[in-house]
Parts: C-alpha cells; sequence; structure tokens
C-alpha cells in the first residue's frame, strides 16, 4: 500500500527515476482498484461514474509514474509515445517496464536501488 500512496504523494513528479517494484505495484494495485469499482457499480446497477471518477484522479500520477520508469531504464519519457504504435506500441511498452533499472546513475538521477 505504500508504493501506491507515494506514488499519489509523488503525482507531479515526473523528473527523477522509478523502479520496477514501484511500477509494478503501483499498477497492481490501480488494476484491483479498478476491478472492484466495476463490480460494485455493476452489482448496484450505477452507471461508471466512479470508474471514470478514479481514472481520471489517477491519470496524472500513472502518466509521472511512467516517465519515472523509463527514465530508470535510460530512456527519455518521448518514448511513451510510442504506445500510440496499435500493439507493437504496447509491447515494447511493456518490454520496456519490465527491464531492470540502470545499475549506475544516469542523466535522469542517480539509481533509485541504492537507496531501497
Amino acid at each position: 500500500m505504500d508504493w501506491y500512496v507515494n506514488v499519489l504523494q509523488n503525482y507531479v513528479g515526473f523528473s527523477g527515476r522509478a523502479r520496477r517494484k514501484e511500477y509494478w505495484m503501483f499498477f497492481l494495485f490501480n488494476l484491483m482498484a479498478g476491478v472492484m469499482l466495476g463490480i460494485l457499480e455493476n452489482m448496484l446497477g450505477i452507471p461508471l461514474v466512479l470508474s471514470i471518477m478514479y481514472s481520471l484522479g489517477t491519470l496524472l500520477p500513472s502518466l509521472a509514474l511512467s516517465f519515472r520508469r523509463l527514465h530508470d531504464t535510460g530512456r527519455s519519457a518521448w518514448w511513451l509515445l510510442i504506445g500510440l504504435i496499435p500493439i507493437i506500441g504496447g509491447i515494447i511498452l511493456l518490454v520496456f517496464s519490465c527491464q531492470d533499472s540502470d545499475p549506475y546513475d544516469n542523466h535522469y538521477g542517480p539509481n533509485p536501488k541504492q537507496f531501497g
């Protein structure tokens, strides 16, 4: 839960680096929250208002985290635009997200693994 809260607190932190664990834990919690909201809305028979509000509320933190994750692998955040290419762009971003951190300091900051 700390990973999720830390990302939300750093919602405008587009610079720096984010570890793979931080990225995937946030993704997992976001997915679980989205599924639970969808089930709740379906059970109550209400429109997707809660899901849309949640998605809009986590859009900026998710974007900032994606920027920092790309920085951690030594890539510019401009690589996020490759996701606009159908299918292949998403696969490339998935591969980048799964890669390990640059072991040393890079242009975007020190290796976050050194700090725990």
